[in-house]
């Protein structure tokens, strides 16, 4: 995918919009955004199938759309929410390069690689560690989520 092609548009806007949606079918339930991290989804999903470009405009946009239309995320977390966002997007599309093929080792790889990247990044931010290791504390079925539900969303789009 190419900056100039409309298509790279058209596919980001289309995970933005799911990266839009999931986070507020999970917001229903409590502490549903800590849980289940939906705002990745959707950018591991089409940074993996279609590359960084795709990945990188997504990553971007979803967590600020969200923040502008819903104040979720709030403002003073979207830096260690773009951080983890644009290093998914980064190592998704890397991983997906050099393998050529979806694996769960290989989506286990990306989720690893981009949380503890972003939980560094956000223990610096906001020094502490506590803060940092919120995720690991809370999103493990967001973890996993991404992991497995990736997989089969991956893997039915590569056989279509």
């Amino acid at each position: 995918m190419d900056y100039r092609q409309a298509r790279t548009y058209v596919l980001a806007s289309l995970f933005v919009l799911g990266n839009i949606a999931l986070p507020q079918l999970c917001h229903l339930m409590p502490h549903g955004g800590h849980i289940w991290l939906p705002i990745y989804f959707f950018t591991l999903v089409g940074a993996y199938k279609y590359g960084w470009r795709v990945g990188l405009l997504t990553a971007v946009l979803s967590p600020v759309v969200n923040s502008l239309l819903f104040g979720m995320p709030a403002v003073a977390a979207l830096p260690v929410i773009l951080v983890k966002s644009v290093t998914l997007a980064a190592a998704a599309a890397l991983v997906a390069r050099r393998t050529r093929r979806v694996t769960l080792a290989a989506l286990v790889a990306v989720v690893l690689a981009y949380q503890v990247i972003g939980s560094l990044a956000e223990c610096l931010m906001a020094g502490s560690w506590m803060a940092g290791l919120a995720d690991w504390r809370m999103g493990i079925p967001g973890m996993l989520l991404q992991v497995l539900g990736g997989y089969a969303v991956l893997r039915y789009v590569l056989n279509k």
